[in-house]
């Protein structure tokens, strides 16, 4: 199954991931039943596919993909498997996927499906039949891709800190978290999540250690790299630990942890906790340094920090900050990282970010919780659940 790459794109912005590119294309081979066949694939950019334009089709100005095909009326390249060239504008894909709502990468693999269909006999300007049945077996192969590249469904992570915030506002014993995570977990959560600060402001030891013996999905630890905190970690034992940063004065976790600026201290941290059997995460911000820095220091997961996606007002930034994710979370996929994402995703914002077939699972809780004001955290649980589909 052999797929000829290559990159000629010359700006490093947007940031193709190559290896997922080639994935696309060995699937799509492997399900048309083509698996000796051999397919070439040119990345470039608007001059370089205006140029192909015209030179071979006769029009001017740049398209988003070419296929050139070897096996019509060629009786030895029909022979060989050989099936010709796909070549795609990266400028025109980037703002197609802009103008769509989705990342590059999906973009990137519609185009590519697109040219490969037309390498095997496809052809949309014969008729309007002809197109329907072109797009009908796009939809068809779609559709098996994102079944192989994905097994199973985004997963869904509560945290539900705020109600231990709320709790402790009065000094009282409810609202419970206990509580509330099972009624988080009925209502479709696979994972509950719970941040047990150094200052103990909102979760308390006995809701870490009641949450172990009653939840039934997965209990996630965040929790700064503090000696005290990793030795509660290692009596409760939680499913897994993801290492956050820590600051008193803040509100929140304001942004991710510096894994390479502090490798030493958290390859400690992470040799005692995956020691005692504890999988570790590490809350980074969306950088391609800090994604190497949690691979060399052997986490086994990274969360994306989608923060600044989440806060930023501007539709021009809004789109870098997820193409960002969207990259990191491809990158440290790639690197053998297992990928989760969260903080500030909400019922507007979510849907983008569980499209993103790299990443596991997200972790929310802010806007569960001020939404089950209104409709109860059941509700808030399963509205959230409908957004990921």
């Amino acid at each position: 199954m052999p797929v000829l790459f290559r990159n000629d794109f010359p700006r490093s912005f947007p940031r193709v991931n190559e290896l997922s590119v080639r994935r696309s294309a060995e699937l799509l081979l492997e399900l048309s039943g083509m698996v000796e066949a051999e397919l070439s694939i040119l990345l470039v950019d608007d001059k370089q596919i205006g140029e192909l334009n015209r030179v071979w089709r006769r029009k001017s100005g740049a398209t988003n993909v070419l296929a050139f095909s070897l096996t019509e009326g060629d009786d030895s390249a029909m022979a060989l498997n050989l099936l010709g060239d796909i070549v795609i504008s990266v400028d025109t894909a980037a703002r197609e996927a802009k103008k769509e709502g989705i990342t590059l990468h999906t973009r990137l693999q519609a185009l590519l499906l697109h040219g490969f269909l037309h390498l095997i006999g496809y052809d949309h300007e014969k008729s309007d039949s002809a197109a329907e049945r072109m797009h009908d077996k796009e939809q068809d192969l779609l559709q098996e891709i994102t079944k192989k590249r994905r097994e199973k469904m985004i997963k869904l992570a509560v945290n539900v800190d705020h109600i231990a915030t709320l709790r402790q506002a009065r000094g009282i014993s409810e609202p419970d978290p206990v509580l509330a995570a099972g009624i988080c977990e009925l209502a479709g959560a696979e994972g509950i999540v719970v941040h047990l600060r150094e200052d103990r402001r909102h979760i308390q030891d006995r809701d870490v250690r009641l949450l172990r013996q009653t939840v039934k999905s997965k209990l996630n630890l965040e929790m700064g790299a503090a000696k005290e905190i990793i030795n509660f970690a290692l009596d409760v034992k939680p499913d897994m630990v993801t290492l956050v940063p820590e600051k008193r004065k803040e509100l929140t976790t304001e942004g991710g942890l510096n894994v390479a600026g502090q490798k030493k201290k958290l390859k400690a941290a992470i040799g005692r906790l995956q020691g005692a059997g504890i999988p570790v995460s590490l809350f980074i911000n969306p950088d391609p340094r800090q994604i190497k820095a949690a691979k060399d220091v052997g986490a086994t997961f990274v969360e994306i920090h989608t923060g600044r996606y989440s806060d930023v007002t501007g539709h021009e930034e809004r789109e870098q900050e997820f193409e960002l994710i969207a990259a990191a979370a491809e990158e440290a996929y790639e690197a053998g990282l297992r990928v989760n994402a969260g903080h500030g995703l909400n019922y507007v914002n979510t849907a983008r970010i569980a499209a993103l077939e790299t990443i596991e699972e997200l972790s929310i809780g802010h806007a569960i919780m001020a939404r089950a004001v209104f409709v109860g955290l059941d509700q808030a649980v399963r509205e959230m659940l409908g957004l990921m589909l």
